[in-house]
């Protein structure tokens, strides 16, 4: 009995520190975080009317949901959290924050592009649901112009549910003492707004978020080079490889394949690798489940987001 109770502790002890990056013991923890908040594509996991074999798993109680791509900010200094992305989940990505006991005032929420997974949880916002008052939205010139001449989201602001404060590319935004947050364009499928990631930064550590992108030689600038400046770099892997949507032309919805990903950076440090964290997964990429896939990436190196994993700041 007494070996059992030695073991149980040892599994406990190993699942808790799963949920931190780097390891560090709870007492040096920073009073700054991120915590994932969700992996999946726009639609989540599963999506509607699918029918692979991973979705079936869901739908027979062998594997559990995948939220929305989502970060939260947390600072516990100023008892204030930011949401990166409003998605389909925000009520669940709003209750995990809550429960993480680190403030329980919403700075504000920052929005990369139009597209349905990034900015749809705004409704949460509205009259219907939590009736918010002014609640902070950052967003780019062309955002924000979309939310504010197209019902039903002009509505939030009309009746003051939402105030949206305009973001500039490249230009650092000081969101609380010791963080800030730069927007930067990235090539994405603009219909109706331009397309941002973000790094994310405090004094001592920061971190890239691309969610999407078209492919990364089509941008302006070297990912490689990017991620040599930051400490963590989350990086869109939507698409495993190019065969994953048998009957669908892969290049009306471009992004990075994973394999085309792993074969740009095969040859950086592995110093270099560890800062890379995919996320951002179709339900049909084999990495949003436990898979041959993400061990196989996991054993290059790389590193696959899961909901929860916290990046100390």
């Amino acid at each position: 009995m007494k070996i059992i109770s030695i073991l149980l502790l040892a599994f406990l002890l190993i699942s808790c520190s799963e949920i931190k990056l780097d390891n560090q013991p709870q007492s040096t923890s920073s009073a700054q975080y991120i915590s994932v908040l969700g992996v999946a594509q726009d639609a989540g996991f599963p999506q509607a009317g699918c029918e692979k074999e991973q979705c079936r798993l869901f739908w027979e109680g062998k594997v559990e949901a995948r939220h929305a791509t989502s970060l939260g900010l947390i600072d516990q200094e100023s008892g204030k959290f930011w949401m990166f992305e409003a998605t389909p989940d925000f009520k669940y990505q709003l209750e995990t924050i809550k429960k993480l006991k680190s403030g329980t005032v919403l700075g504000g929420i920052f929005l990369t592009h139009a597209h349905i997974g990034h900015y749809t949880g705004l409704m949460n916002l509205g009259t219907e649901v939590m009736g918010g008052s002014n609640a902070p939205v950052y967003a780019m010139p062309r955002m924000k112009n979309f939310l504010t001449t197209n019902g039903p989201w002009s509505q939030l602001i009309n009746y003051g549910n939402i105030s949206i404060s305009e973001l500039k590319a490249d230009s650092a935004f000081q969101i609380s003492d010791q963080i800030r947050v730069t927007p930067f364009l990235v090539p994405h499928r603009d219909e109706f707004s331009e397309t941002v990631g973000y790094r994310i930064e405090s004094d001592s550590k920061s971190v890239l978020f691309i969610p999407d992108i078209n492919k990364w030689e089509v941008w302006d600038r070297s990912i490689i080079d990017e991620i040599a400046k930051v400490d963590y770099a989350l990086l869109d892997a939507t698409f495993f490889d190019s065969d994953e949507l048998p009957g669908r032309n892969m290049s009306d919805i471009p992004h990075p394949f994973v394999e085309e990903s792993i074969a740009l950076f095969k040859d950086l440090p592995v110093s270099e690798k560890s800062k890379i964290i995919f996320i951002h997964f179709n339900h049909t990429n084999p990495l949003i489940l436990d898979s041959r896939e993400r061990t196989h990436v996991e054993s290059l190196g790389f590193k696959v987001a899961y909901e929860g994993m916290r990046i100390e700041l």
